[in-house]
Protein backbone atom coordinates (compact mmCIF):
# COMPACT_ATOMS: atom_id res chain seq x y z
CA UNK A 1 0.00 0.00 0.00
CA UNK A 2 2.65 2.37 0.72
CA UNK A 3 4.51 1.41 -2.49
CA UNK A 4 0.77 2.65 -4.42
CA UNK A 5 0.45 5.70 -2.33
CA UNK A 6 4.46 6.26 -3.73
CA UNK A 7 3.86 5.67 -6.94
CA UNK A 8 0.09 7.65 -6.85
CA UNK A 9 2.07 10.71 -5.67
CA UNK A 10 5.01 10.49 -7.79
CA UNK A 11 2.81 10.22 -11.26
CA UNK A 12 0.80 13.40 -9.36
CA UNK A 13 4.17 15.02 -9.23
CA UNK A 14 4.53 14.70 -12.82
CA UNK A 15 2.43 15.72 -14.00
CA UNK A 16 1.71 18.85 -11.98
CA UNK A 17 5.54 19.76 -13.33
CA UNK A 18 4.10 18.74 -16.72
CA UNK A 19 1.62 21.62 -16.57
CA UNK A 20 4.55 23.79 -14.41
CA UNK A 21 6.96 23.30 -17.96
CA UNK A 22 3.63 24.40 -20.38
CA UNK A 23 2.69 27.32 -18.27
CA UNK A 24 6.15 28.46 -18.28
CA UNK A 25 6.71 27.04 -22.16
CA UNK A 26 3.56 29.18 -22.98
CA UNK A 27 4.96 32.21 -21.36
CA UNK A 28 8.00 31.77 -22.70
CA UNK A 29 6.26 31.97 -26.49
CA UNK A 30 4.23 34.59 -25.69
CA UNK A 31 7.03 36.69 -24.15
CA UNK A 32 9.14 35.88 -27.35
CA UNK A 33 6.11 36.64 -29.68
CA UNK A 34 5.37 40.09 -27.75
CA UNK A 35 9.34 40.84 -27.90
CA UNK A 36 9.51 40.07 -31.27
CA UNK A 37 6.81 42.34 -32.13
CA UNK A 38 8.18 45.08 -29.85
CA UNK A 39 11.50 44.63 -31.81
CA UNK A 40 9.61 44.99 -35.42
CA UNK A 41 8.05 47.94 -34.20
CA UNK A 42 11.52 49.49 -32.79
CA UNK A 43 12.66 48.11 -36.37
CA UNK A 44 9.97 50.23 -38.13
CA UNK A 45 10.49 53.84 -36.33
CA UNK A 46 14.08 53.31 -36.67
CA UNK A 47 13.75 53.04 -40.45
CA UNK A 48 11.16 55.48 -40.71
CA UNK A 49 13.17 58.28 -38.99
CA UNK A 50 16.53 57.64 -40.63
CA UNK A 51 14.09 57.59 -44.09
CA UNK A 52 13.08 61.07 -42.83
CA UNK A 53 16.72 62.23 -42.19
CA UNK A 54 18.22 60.93 -45.71
CA UNK A 55 15.69 63.16 -47.33
CA UNK A 56 17.09 66.14 -45.76
CA UNK A 57 20.31 65.04 -46.76
CA UNK A 58 19.21 64.37 -50.13
CA UNK A 59 17.60 67.92 -50.86
CA UNK A 60 20.82 69.63 -51.53
CA UNK A 61 22.00 66.66 -54.31
CA UNK A 62 18.49 66.95 -55.71
CA UNK A 63 18.91 71.06 -55.55
CA UNK A 64 22.14 70.95 -57.81
CA UNK A 65 20.71 68.40 -60.30
CA UNK A 66 17.50 70.00 -60.88
CA UNK A 67 19.35 73.03 -61.30
CA UNK A 68 21.75 71.24 -64.16
CA UNK A 69 19.12 70.37 -66.15
CA UNK A 70 17.63 74.18 -65.95
CA UNK A 71 17.99 77.28 -68.40
CA UNK A 72 20.04 79.75 -67.27
CA UNK A 73 17.00 81.69 -67.18
CA UNK A 74 14.77 79.46 -64.93
CA UNK A 75 17.63 78.97 -62.59
CA UNK A 76 17.65 82.69 -61.22
CA UNK A 77 13.65 82.34 -61.13
CA UNK A 78 12.39 83.85 -58.01
CA UNK A 79 10.17 81.98 -56.18
CA UNK A 80 12.42 78.95 -57.20
CA UNK A 81 11.20 76.20 -58.70
CA UNK A 82 12.21 72.36 -58.07
CA UNK A 83 11.92 71.28 -61.32
CA UNK A 84 12.37 72.34 -64.49
CA UNK A 85 9.94 73.13 -66.99
CA UNK A 86 11.49 71.52 -69.41
CA UNK A 87 14.51 69.28 -68.43
CA UNK A 88 17.42 70.38 -70.45
CA UNK A 89 19.66 66.98 -70.86
CA UNK A 90 21.72 68.82 -73.45
CA UNK A 91 23.60 70.63 -70.55
CA UNK A 92 25.94 67.29 -70.14
CA UNK A 93 26.45 67.32 -73.45
CA UNK A 94 27.80 71.14 -73.62
CA UNK A 95 29.63 70.15 -71.10
CA UNK A 96 31.90 67.47 -72.63
CA UNK A 97 31.34 70.06 -75.79
CA UNK A 98 32.14 73.41 -74.44
CA UNK A 99 34.80 72.58 -71.41
CA UNK A 100 37.75 70.61 -71.92
CA UNK A 101 36.01 67.71 -69.28
CA UNK A 102 38.72 64.70 -70.59
CA UNK A 103 41.41 66.60 -70.33
CA UNK A 104 40.99 67.32 -66.57
CA UNK A 105 39.76 64.40 -65.75
CA UNK A 106 42.92 62.56 -66.81
CA UNK A 107 45.19 64.72 -64.89
CA UNK A 108 42.50 64.79 -62.08
CA UNK A 109 42.96 60.60 -62.00
CA UNK A 110 46.87 60.80 -62.25
CA UNK A 111 46.67 63.23 -59.03
CA UNK A 112 44.27 60.87 -57.59
CA UNK A 113 46.09 57.41 -58.36
CA UNK A 114 49.60 58.81 -57.03
CA UNK A 115 47.43 59.80 -53.97
CA UNK A 116 45.76 57.05 -53.57
CA UNK A 117 48.90 54.35 -54.11
CA UNK A 118 51.15 56.77 -52.19
CA UNK A 119 48.75 56.85 -48.87
CA UNK A 120 48.41 52.91 -48.54
CA UNK A 121 51.96 52.10 -49.01
CA UNK A 122 53.88 54.96 -46.99
CA UNK A 123 51.13 54.97 -44.30
CA UNK A 124 51.06 51.55 -43.80
CA UNK A 125 54.46 50.61 -43.94
CA UNK A 126 54.97 53.72 -41.12
CA UNK A 127 52.30 52.51 -39.35
CA UNK A 128 53.06 48.90 -38.64
CA UNK A 129 56.69 50.36 -37.20
CA UNK A 130 54.95 52.13 -35.07
CA UNK A 131 52.92 49.44 -33.69
CA UNK A 132 54.40 45.85 -34.61
CA UNK A 133 58.21 46.62 -33.65
CA UNK A 134 59.52 47.81 -30.49
CA UNK A 135 62.29 49.95 -30.62
CA UNK A 136 63.18 53.04 -27.94
CA UNK A 137 61.47 56.00 -27.58
CA UNK A 138 58.58 54.69 -30.12
CA UNK A 139 55.46 55.91 -28.27
CA UNK A 140 57.46 60.01 -27.99
CA UNK A 141 58.28 59.77 -31.87
CA UNK A 142 54.39 58.79 -32.30
CA UNK A 143 53.70 61.62 -30.09
CA UNK A 144 55.28 64.02 -32.46
CA UNK A 145 53.98 62.71 -35.38
CA UNK A 146 50.38 63.28 -34.28
CA UNK A 147 51.32 66.43 -33.29
CA UNK A 148 51.41 67.76 -36.75
CA UNK A 149 47.98 67.04 -37.34
CA UNK A 150 47.39 70.51 -35.62
CA UNK A 151 49.05 72.26 -38.56
CA UNK A 152 47.00 73.31 -41.22
CA UNK A 153 48.18 73.39 -45.02
CA UNK A 154 47.93 77.39 -44.86
CA UNK A 155 50.29 77.04 -42.24
CA UNK A 156 53.39 75.34 -44.74
CA UNK A 157 52.15 76.40 -47.78
CA UNK A 158 54.55 78.87 -48.29
CA UNK A 159 57.53 76.95 -47.11
CA UNK A 160 56.60 74.17 -49.68
CA UNK A 161 56.20 76.34 -52.69
CA UNK A 162 59.81 77.90 -52.02
CA UNK A 163 61.05 74.12 -51.79
CA UNK A 164 59.17 73.24 -54.49
CA UNK A 165 60.49 76.14 -56.54
CA UNK A 166 64.04 75.40 -55.76
CA UNK A 167 63.63 71.73 -57.24
CA UNK A 168 61.60 73.12 -60.72
CA UNK A 169 58.47 71.09 -59.40
CA UNK A 170 55.94 74.36 -59.91
CA UNK A 171 54.12 74.08 -62.91
CA UNK A 172 53.70 70.25 -62.71
CA UNK A 173 52.42 66.81 -61.05
CA UNK A 174 55.10 66.04 -58.67
CA UNK A 175 53.90 68.62 -56.01
CA UNK A 176 50.61 67.04 -55.63
CA UNK A 177 51.78 64.10 -55.88
CA UNK A 178 55.29 62.81 -54.50
CA UNK A 179 54.41 63.82 -51.09
CA UNK A 180 51.37 61.63 -50.80
CA UNK A 181 54.54 58.87 -50.56
CA UNK A 182 56.01 60.88 -47.66
CA UNK A 183 52.88 59.60 -44.90
CA UNK A 184 50.06 61.77 -43.38
CA UNK A 185 49.97 62.46 -39.47
CA UNK A 186 46.10 60.88 -39.37
CA UNK A 187 46.49 58.17 -41.80
CA UNK A 188 49.21 56.57 -39.73
CA UNK A 189 47.18 56.92 -36.44
CA UNK A 190 44.17 55.23 -38.39
CA UNK A 191 45.73 52.42 -39.66
CA UNK A 192 48.27 52.27 -36.26
CA UNK A 193 45.36 51.75 -34.16
CA UNK A 194 43.90 49.20 -36.82
CA UNK A 195 47.12 47.11 -36.22
CA UNK A 196 47.36 47.35 -32.47
CA UNK A 197 43.99 45.37 -32.57
CA UNK A 198 45.66 42.59 -34.15
CA UNK A 199 46.69 39.48 -32.61
CA UNK A 200 50.67 39.57 -31.87
CA UNK A 201 50.42 35.94 -32.17
CA UNK A 202 50.13 36.24 -35.69
CA UNK A 203 53.74 37.75 -35.98
CA UNK A 204 55.52 35.26 -33.20
CA UNK A 205 54.13 32.74 -35.61
CA UNK A 206 55.31 34.43 -38.70
CA UNK A 207 58.82 34.55 -37.33
CA UNK A 208 58.97 31.39 -35.93
CA UNK A 209 58.36 30.23 -39.47
CA UNK A 210 61.63 32.27 -40.97
CA UNK A 211 59.43 35.29 -41.79
CA UNK A 212 61.05 38.71 -41.67
CA UNK A 213 59.59 41.56 -40.52
CA UNK A 214 58.38 42.86 -44.32
CA UNK A 215 57.18 39.65 -44.88
CA UNK A 216 55.16 39.82 -42.33
CA UNK A 217 53.73 43.30 -42.89
CA UNK A 218 52.98 42.51 -46.62
CA UNK A 219 51.81 38.70 -46.28
CA UNK A 220 50.07 38.70 -43.06
CA UNK A 221 49.20 42.41 -41.79
CA UNK A 222 48.31 43.73 -44.83
CA UNK A 223 45.46 40.91 -45.93
CA UNK A 224 43.85 41.42 -42.54
CA UNK A 225 43.53 45.46 -42.84
CA UNK A 226 41.08 45.63 -45.49
CA UNK A 227 39.10 48.14 -43.28
CA UNK A 228 41.86 50.50 -42.74
CA UNK A 229 42.97 50.76 -45.82
CA UNK A 230 39.70 50.94 -47.82
CA UNK A 231 39.22 54.18 -45.28
CA UNK A 232 42.06 55.46 -46.10
CA UNK A 233 41.55 54.53 -50.02
CA UNK A 234 38.50 56.87 -49.55
CA UNK A 235 40.06 59.82 -47.61
CA UNK A 236 42.54 60.23 -49.73
CA UNK A 237 40.17 59.64 -52.80
CA UNK A 238 38.28 62.92 -51.55
CA UNK A 239 41.56 64.88 -50.53
CA UNK A 240 42.70 64.72 -54.01
CA UNK A 241 39.69 65.05 -55.81
CA UNK A 242 38.39 68.15 -54.05
CA UNK A 243 41.58 69.28 -53.57
CA UNK A 244 41.92 73.26 -55.00
CA UNK A 245 44.02 75.11 -53.40
CA UNK A 246 46.91 72.62 -53.95
CA UNK A 247 46.69 72.57 -58.21
CA UNK A 248 46.20 76.61 -57.52
CA UNK A 249 49.21 76.88 -55.64
CA UNK A 250 51.07 74.26 -57.75
CA UNK A 251 49.46 74.41 -61.29
CA UNK A 252 50.08 76.89 -63.56
CA UNK A 253 49.79 75.67 -66.90
CA UNK A 254 46.04 75.43 -67.90
CA UNK A 255 46.68 72.09 -69.73
CA UNK A 256 47.55 70.35 -66.67
CA UNK A 257 44.23 72.14 -64.38
CA UNK A 258 41.93 69.30 -62.47
CA UNK A 259 38.57 69.13 -62.40
CA UNK A 260 38.18 71.76 -59.35
CA UNK A 261 40.50 73.71 -60.84
CA UNK A 262 38.92 73.69 -64.04
CA UNK A 263 35.21 74.54 -62.31
CA UNK A 264 37.09 77.76 -61.20
CA UNK A 265 37.94 78.95 -64.31
CA UNK A 266 33.78 78.40 -65.56
CA UNK A 267 33.30 81.39 -62.96
CA UNK A 268 35.85 83.31 -63.53
CA UNK A 269 34.66 84.14 -67.26
CA UNK A 270 32.78 87.09 -67.94
CA UNK A 271 29.45 85.59 -68.53
CA UNK A 272 29.75 82.66 -66.05
CA UNK A 273 27.73 79.56 -67.18
CA UNK A 274 25.76 78.72 -63.82
CA UNK A 275 24.39 75.88 -65.62
CA UNK A 276 27.48 73.80 -67.07
CA UNK A 277 28.96 74.60 -63.04
CA UNK A 278 25.57 72.98 -61.76
CA UNK A 279 26.00 69.93 -64.52
CA UNK A 280 30.49 69.81 -63.86
CA UNK A 281 28.97 69.60 -59.84
CA UNK A 282 26.72 66.42 -60.21
CA UNK A 283 29.48 64.65 -62.88
CA UNK A 284 31.99 65.28 -59.75
CA UNK A 285 29.78 64.32 -56.79
CA UNK A 286 28.64 61.35 -58.22
CA UNK A 287 31.73 59.01 -58.27
CA UNK A 288 32.20 60.27 -54.62
CA UNK A 289 28.55 58.87 -53.64
CA UNK A 290 29.27 55.62 -55.73
CA UNK A 291 32.75 54.89 -54.00
CA UNK A 292 31.11 55.19 -50.65
CA UNK A 293 28.12 52.78 -51.61
CA UNK A 294 30.68 50.59 -52.51
CA UNK A 295 32.83 50.57 -49.46
CA UNK A 296 30.83 51.35 -46.90
CA UNK A 297 31.16 48.24 -45.23
CA UNK A 298 34.94 48.49 -45.61
CA UNK A 299 34.78 52.08 -44.65
CA UNK A 300 32.26 51.81 -41.20
CA UNK A 301 34.79 48.41 -40.07
CA UNK A 302 37.99 51.08 -40.71
CA UNK A 303 36.39 53.81 -38.61
CA UNK A 304 35.10 51.84 -35.82
CA UNK A 305 38.81 50.67 -35.74
CA UNK A 306 38.09 46.98 -35.15
CA UNK A 307 40.99 44.28 -35.06
CA UNK A 308 39.93 40.82 -36.28
CA UNK A 309 37.61 38.89 -34.62
CA UNK A 310 37.32 34.83 -33.24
Amino acid sequence: MTFMKQKHVSKKRMINMARLDMEVGGKKKSGSKSGGMQTRLELTVQYVILGVLSLAFLIPFYWMFSESIKTPSEIFEVPARWAPRIPQWQNYIRLLSEFPFFLFFRNTMVVVAANIVGSVLSNSLIAYGFSRIDWKHRDKVFVLVIITMILPFQVTMIPLFLLFQKMHWIGTFLPLTVTAFFGNSFFIFLIRQFFMGIPKELSYSAKVDGANEFRTYWSIIMPLAKPALTTVVIFAFLRSWNDFIGPLIFLSNDKLYTLSLGAQSIISDMEPKWDILMTLGVVMTAPVLILFFVLQKYFIQGIALSGIKG
